[in-house]
């Protein structure tokens, strides 16, 4: 947890960032994961560059569908509340969430909140009573019109099949909103992110909005109505109780000390909530006379191997398990980059270990190791920055390009922009190490371009680092340690807005960041099972396909291929077809290849180009000559290409 920043100006921005309360009906999952990881990553950057930052997250207690569970359970409604809501909080303790309020709508100051925020929209008018006959799906606590409904009973939402409910109740005059809610899309283009879910919402105001039910007569379990009203049998509609915590929580109708926080930055939701959010939410705000949130942000769900989760399948993934496996930043990661925000992302094993073996190990760890090893072999850990612009200010440049592009990028939820465009220095870095080779410039006496080659690679993982924190928050405190430096507000401002580069450090040696993970570590359902360490490569007779054998995907994960730069080719003496290359395959391995190219490819064009390598062939011997490996190409009757990398990647980079 995390206390929210103070400005030292009254000028300074304010960041209220909240996930959804979540409803108690069962434990955390990964889409609760994600969004609170996303809320904690725009939190912790917000903190860092300066601005007064309130980060909330909590609860949804109440509704018919909780006292019904708890009923099941023969336990208290209370009891089960506390139960589930504990499990969230318990959670995000143990993820390091630096959340600054949790709320639970069963807290006294939020019930006092939400009944004078029903009393001031009663005594505008904008509520009123009335009675309700229509289709009620407890599951989802909405009535549907009749048109919405599927096969005329089940819920267009959830599915299961809805029930006619009539009772007396009272209303929200939603349908007075509807022009001023398509004046506010209109005015505000970025109020719903993406802007795909936007054009939803506006679609369904279109159509016509009916007044909405706010009270509910068949159950207890929620928010009294206010006294001054006088009607004790009425509870508030859960929708309209939990809406009102984004309020309550900064002391909405009690202490409002913190209401200078609002409008929220953002709300994080799922896209199954956007609907609530985007319509009903602002139509409360705007009959509260209450400004209005900049960006509601509606993100999509996971599957799991291509199919969608649930308890019967057994393919439910459990966050603290993944994360206590594979690492919880690492998983942060994964969460983030793996798929574009507001589409639905899918979930296995093998895509996280790819993140944390190619993106994690080989381009960020694996650079931070290249630099501890050359600083301490040629310059015995010292590392300075003052001659990095004489000879290589293009390469700073274009670490810069990218590096102001990326806080845009966040706050519009374009998470996987964000971290694909930060990579791209790391980019920059390895092609600097692989073009330059600072073992050539020792060799050749050129030691102060070697140190400033040095000093270039040491400030792009300090970029790197800080704008990666907010992610990372740990990992990256390790690296800037190694790099002699503190990530805070006073590190951003003088490295990433001021462009000042590191002063000169003594190089800390750090354990590899990501060690590469060979093998599943959680056991899974058939479909992605763990290799067995006693597995044979084998094909039988009848697994045959168009005359190909087919194979599983352990037998193809034997196959370690990898991008190698040709640091050296010639031609070899008396063949015609021969040529002999010495790739880098990184960390000092230098692979021997003879490979029959050399009608299509000359030497000299070869040299310091890239190639994907088959690295765990047993040598054998052309021409007399030891050969460690094999270079893919592709061959028809147009002749013979290499397969190469689309963009250059650090020598040693997995291919999978």
């Amino acid at each position: 947890m995390s206390q929210s920043t103070s400005c030292k100006t009254t000028s300074c921005k304010k960041a209220y960032i909240t996930t959804p309360i979540y409803y108690v009906n069962d434990i955390p999952h990964i889409g609760h994961a994600y969004t609170t990881v996303i809320a904690d990553t725009l939190a912790i950057y917000s903190r860092m560059i300066g601005h007064d930052t309130f980060f909330l997250t909590g609860t949804d207690e109440h509704g018919q569908k909780i006292e019904e569970a708890a009923k099941a359970r023969n336990r208290s409604t209370q009891e089960y509340a506390d139960e589930i809501s504990g499990k969230f909080r318990s959670t995000w303790d143990r993820f390091d969430i630096t959340y600054d309020k949790f709320i639970r709508t069963t807290d006294a100051e939020h019930k006092l909140g939400a009944q004078a925020a029903f009393k001031n929209m009663f005594d505008k008018g904008d509520i009123y009573k009335d009675v309700y006959k229509g289709h009620y799906c407890i599951s989802c606590e909405t009535f549907f019109p009749q048109i919405q409904l599927v096969d005329d009973e089940f819920c267009p939402e959830c599915g299961k099949p809805t029930s006619i409910v009539e009772e007396e109740s009272y209303f929200f005059r939603l349908s007075d909103y509807q022009d001023k809610l398509l004046a506010w899309y209109d005015e505000n283009p970025e109020c719903i992110l993406p802007k795909s879910k936007r054009n939803e919402v506006i679609r369904f105001v279109e159509s016509g909005l009916e007044d909405l039910s706010v009270t509910r007569t068949s159950f207890d379990w929620g928010v009294r109505i206010p006294e001054e009203i006088n009607d004790p049998k009425h509870v508030m509609y859960v929708w309209l109780d939990a809406l009102m915590n984004y309020l309550t929580a900064l002391g909405y109708g009690t202490d409002e000390a913190k209401m200078d926080q609002w409008p929220a930055r953002v709300h994080l939701i799922g896209k199954d909530i956007l609907r609530f959010h985007a319509i009903y939410w602002p139509a409360f705000l705007m009959s509260l006379d209450m400004p209005l949130p900049k960006h509601i942000a509606a993100h999509g769900w996971w599957t799991r191997n291509g199919e969608k989760m649930s308890k019967s399948k057994g393919n439910v993934v459990n966050p603290i398990e993944i994360a206590d496996a594979y690492g919880l930043e690492n998983f942060r990661y994964f969460m983030l980059r793996e798929v574009p925000f507001g589409g639905d992302g899918d979930f296995s094993q093998r895509a996280l270990m790819d993140r944390i073996n190619s993106d994690l190990g080989n381009d960020l760890g694996n650079l931070l190791n290249r630099l501890i090893g050359m600083s301490g072999k040629y310059f015995d850990g010292d590392v300075q920055s003052d001659l990095v612009s004489k000879y290589y200010q293009v390469e700073l440049n274009e670490m810069k390009a990218s590096i102001t592009k990326l806080e845009p990028l966040l706050y519009d939820m374009q998470l996987h922009r964000y971290l694909d465009e930060l990579w791209r220095p790391l980019s920059v870095a390895n092609k600097a190490i692989d073009t330059y080779q600072p073992w050539t410039l020792m060799k050749e006496g050129r030691e102060e371009e070697a140190m400033a080659l040095n000093g270039l690679i040491a400030n792009i993982l300090a970029n790197v680092a800080i704008m990666l924190h907010p992610v990372m928050p740990k990992t990256t405190v390790n690296i800037a340690k190694s790099l002699g430096f503190t990530i805070d507000g006073d590190s951003y401002q003088k490295i990433i807005q001021d462009g000042a580069l590191l002063d000169r450090f003594t190089i800390e040696k750090i354990p590899p960041l990501f060690p590469r993970i060979e093998e599943m570590i959680i056991a899974e359902t058939p479909k992605e099972e763990p290799k067995k360490k006693d597995e044979k490569k084998e094909v039988k007779k009848d697994d045959k396909a168009e005359g190909v054998a087919l194979i599983t995907i352990d037998q193809f994960f034997l196959t370690s291929l990898k991008i190698g730069t040709v640091i050296k080719a010639e031609e070899v003496p008396k063949s015609k077809k021969l040529l002999l290359l010495q790739v880098d395959l990184g960390d000092d391995d230098i692979r021997q290849v003879v490979s029959g190219i050399k009608e299509w490819y000359s030497a000299e064009e070869l040299v310091g180009t890239q190639v994907c390598l088959v690295a765990n062939l047993k040598p054998a011997k052309l021409m007399g000559l030891k050969s460690e490996g094999m270079v893919l190409a592709a061959k028809d009757g147009d002749g013979l290409v290499l397969m190469r990398p689309e963009k250059p990647k650090q020598s040693g980079t997995e291919v999978s």
